[in-house]
C-alpha cells in the first residue's frame, strides 16, 4: 500500500476523476476526505467507499469561499489528526468562443478552477509547512497547454494551475512540501459520457490511442504523484492524454 496512514483531501471528490482517485487512495491504504459542492453525491461516493472497508469521511466545501475551505481543512484535522496530501480536483466548464463568452462565463470558471484551487492551496499549505511534510496535486489539463476550441476561460485556468504549481514547488519544497499537476485529455467521466456519439468519436480520434482516458488512469497518475515513489518530483506538470495534442 503506497499511501498507507497518509490522509488526503480530495476536491470534487464525489463524481468522476475525483470519486476514482478517492477510491483509489483507499485502495492504497489512505484516509480520505471527500469535499464537493454536491451533498448527494457526497453521501453516495463516501458510502461506497465504506462499503470497500475504507476509512472516509465527507464535507460540503465552496472552494470559492475560503471560510468553506477553512472549514474543510479544520474537519480533516479534527477527523483524522493530519494532512498529508491535498487533491485540488473541483472544476467546472461553461465553454463558449472569445466573441460570445459573457462575463458571467469568464468569472464563474475562473472563480472555481483559478481562485478555488489558490484558496485550498494556500489553507493546506499552512498546515503541510507547519508538518514539515506534505504533497499539493492540481488538476490543470491538456486544454491548459495547447488551449481548445470554445475555452477560452477554461484554457486560462488550467495554464494558470501550471504556473502556481511551479511556483509553489519553489516556494514550499524546502519546507518539505511537494507541489506537482496532473494534465488529463479526453476522459470518460459521466460528463463527457452524455456528449452526442459524433464528438465523443472525434475525441478518440484525435488521441494516437485511438480512445478516451478512464478515471482511473487519471487515479492512478495522483496516487503516484502523492506516493513517496515519487519523493524526488515536484514542480511537474504529468500530461495523462493518450497522446492527443489539440
Amino acid at each position: 500500500m503506497r499511501l498507507l496512514d497518509k490522509v488526503a483531501i480530495i476536491t470534487g471528490g464525489a463524481r468522476g476523476i475525483g470519486e476514482a482517485t478517492a477510491k483509489k487512495f483507499v485502495k492504497e491504504g489512505a484516509k480520505v476526505v471527500i469535499a464537493d459542492i454536491n451533498e448527494e453525491d457526497i453521501e453516495r461516493t463516501v458510502n461506497e467507499i465504506k462499503e470497500m472497508g475504507g476509512q472516509v469521511a465527507g464535507i460540503y466545501v465552496d472552494v470559492t469561499k475560503m471560510d468553506s475551505v477553512n472549514k474543510m481543512i479544520e474537519f480533516t484535522l479534527e477527523k483524522f489528526g493530519k494532512l498529508d496530501i491535498l487533491v485540488n480536483n473541483a472544476g467546472i466548464t461553461m465553454d463558449s468562443t472569445l466573441l460570445k463568452m459573457t462575463e458571467d462565463q469568464w468569472d464563474k470558471v475562473i472563480d472555481v478552477n483559478l481562485k478555488g484551487v489558490y484558496n485550498c492551496g494556500q489553507a493546506a499549505a499552512k498546515v503541510m509547512v507547519d508538518q514539515g511534510s506534505g504533497v499539493i496535486l492540481n488538476a490543470s489539463s491538456v486544454v491548459g497547454i495547447y488551449g481548445n476550441f470554445g475555452q477560452t476561460n477554461y484554457a486560462a485556468t488550467k495554464w494558470g494551475v501550471i504556473g502556481m504549481t511551479k511556483t509553489w514547488a519553489k516556494e514550499l519544497g524546502r519546507k518539505g512540501v511537494r507541489v506537482n499537476a496532473v494534465a488529463p485529455g479526453f476522459i470518460a467521466t459521466p460528463m463527457v459520457k452524455k456528449m452526442p456519439e459524433k464528438v465523443i468519436n472525434m475525441m478518440k480520434e484525435k488521441a494516437p490511442l485511438q480512445r478516451l482516458g478512464e478515471p482511473e488512469e487519471i487515479a492512478n497518475a495522483y496516487a503516484f504523484l502523492a506516493s513517496d515513489e515519487a519523493s524526488f518530483v515536484t514542480g511537474a506538470v504529468l500530461e495523462v492524454t493518450g497522446g492527443v495534442v489539440l
